[in-house]
C-alpha cells in the first residue's frame, strides 16, 4: 500500500510564505504524476497543483497561479507546493495526491496523503 505523507503546514500571517512537501511512506509511488489539493472548512477539496512526472508540465488553479510553485525533488518521487503571499482564503487542509496523469478531478487521483492544515491570519 502506497501512503502519501505531507509536511511543512502551519499558521502564517497574510502575505508570509510556506512550503509543502510530500513524500512516499513505504513502497514507492512509480512514475506518478502528483498533485495538490486543498480543503477549507465547509467547502468541496478543489484542485491547487498538478505536476507532471517529469516535472516538464504543470498546471495550476486560476487562484494561486503566479503565487504557488509546485516542483518536484531530486529523486522525483518527492514533490514541493512552494505558497507565497498567502491569503486568509487560502486557509485550508492541504493534500497531495498521485494519479497516472496531470489531472484536476480529484477522482483520477488513485492514491492521498492523510493532509497538513495550512492557515493565513489577516
Amino acid at each position: 500500500q502506497v501512503q502519501l505523507v505531507e509536511s511543512g503546514g502551519g499558521l502564517v500571517q497574510a502575505g508570509d510564505s510556506l512550503r509543502l512537501s510530500c513524500a512516499p511512506s513505504g513502497r514507492t509511488v512509480g512514475a506518478y504524476a502528483m498533485g495538490w489539493f486543498r480543503q477549507a472548512p465547509g467547502k468541496e477539496r478543489e484542485f491547487v497543483a498538478a505536476i507532471s512526472w517529469s516535472g516538464e508540465i504543470t498546471d495550476y488553479a486560476d487562484s494561486v497561479k503566479g503565487r504557488f510553485t509546485i516542483s518536484r525533488g531530486n529523486a522525483k518521487s518527492t514533490v514541493d507546493l512552494q505558497m507565497d503571499f498567502l491569503k486568509p482564503e487560502d486557509t485550508a487542509v492541504y493534500y497531495c495526491a498521485a494519479s497516472l496523469g496531470v489531472e484536476r478531478l480529484a477522482h483520477k487521483y488513485k492514491y492521498w496523503g492523510q493532509g497538513a492544515q495550512v492557515t493565513v491570519s489577516s
